[in-house]
């Protein structure tokens, strides 16, 4: 079979396609032939060793997958043969607190991902894929998707009226976006494109702010638009740079989610600040399977549909990945393979 591997790192150049003997399953495990595969930042972050944890040399990219079982080994209960199955973005954490050995256990950089024709995994690593998503809207929901749901959920879910502020026009602030107003909020989404905003709009935010037009953005969000009250919910996935706007735009009360770290610099954390915006600050790190499940009939209740960029044959790989380092994109990018 077709396999992609990092044969040395940092780089994109040295993603390199080899041809490695097809995996069995084993006791436990399931065999999928995968069918599409989606490309999350962190992806690149590895490609370029920027990721914050430790990366090995010659690993398989990419976390998120969908494809069709074709073989299952002694003693799988929860599939057969033919069933379509989409993977969950940590393998070992089924639920409650995470097991001491997350951040190792995960695709592309603990183990070896799913940039590959077929994978080998215990059946605890999938999850059903709904039938009314194909393979490639699938495979864009183990990462962003769960991460954006945990971000509206968690211990104050997001509820109907609440409103909800997003930053750029990234995988999770979609998903974001279309997960709140199915929960019936009203999302403010902040970008400095006009064309992502008018994407942005069509996808359902009820306001454009114009970071780049507008410094004090933060400020401009809490007074302005929401006259005074600030907003409930602010999924951050910039960080630094934009944490201070964040605390100014939360009401009292509110929660401001720590998704990512796009930007790293910014003003040094003002625990001051902190404490007079009485906000909560909430770090999420995607979420367990009960979550992707939890989503999963979030997004087929609501008929919420991945916006899904652009999609590349297996063989472009390497393109697929620098286009995702063009950030031009709005949406996600997908590497499906062939029948």
């Amino acid at each position: 079979m077709k396999v992609f591997r990092f044969d040395r790192l940092p780089g994109m150049h040295h993603l390199t396609l080899h041809d490695e003997h097809e995996p069995v399953a084993q006791r436990g495990e399931v065999l999928v032939k995968i069918r599409a595969i989606s490309l999350n930042r962190r992806d690149l972050l590895i490609a370029e060793g920027g990721y914050p944890g430790p990366v090995a040399e010659g690993r398989v990219p990419c976390s998120d997958a969908a494809g069709e079982v074709v073989a299952v080994g002694e003693g799988v209960t929860a599939f057969r043969a033919g069933d379509r199955v989409i993977s969950t973005f940590h393998p070992r954490w089924f639920g409650g607190r995470p097991p001491a050995t997350v951040g190792n256990d995960t695709y592309g950089n603990g183990t070896d991902g799913w940039l590959m024709e077929y994978k080998a995994v215990s059946q605890e690593a999938v999850v059903p894929l709904p039938s009314g998503l194909s393979y490639e809207e699938g495979c864009t929901l183990p990462c962003a998707a769960v991460t954006a749901w945990n971000a509206l959920s968690g211990p104050s879910p997001v509820r109907a009226g609440d409103t909800v502020l997003t930053l750029g026009s990234g995988g999770v602030s979609l998903f974001a976006i279309q997960l709140a107003k199915a929960l019936g909020a009203t999302v403010i989404g902040t970008t400095s494109n006009d064309r992502k905003g008018a994407q942005l709009l069509e996808l359902g935010a009820d306001r454009i702010v114009n970071y780049q037009a507008i410094d004090a953005w933060g400020r401009y969000v809490r007074q302005e638009v929401t006259e005074g009250t600030g907003v409930d919910r602010v999924v951050d996935v910039v960080g630094a740079g934009a944490l201070h706007h964040s605390l100014v735009a939360v009401r009292r009360g509110g929660e401001v989610v720590l998704v990512g770290q796009l930007s790293t610099s910014g003003p040094a954390l003002d625990a001051a600040q902190i404490k007079a915006s009485g906000a909560t600050l909430r770090p999420v790190g995607v979420g367990d399977r009960a979550l992707l499940e939890e989503l999963l009939r979030a997004v087929t209740s609501a008929r919420v549909k991945p916006v899904i960029s652009r999609v590349f044959e297996f063989t472009e790989s390497k393109a697929a990945m620098q286009a995702l380092g063009s950030s031009e994109h709005v949406g996600k990018i997908v590497i499906a393979l062939p029948d």
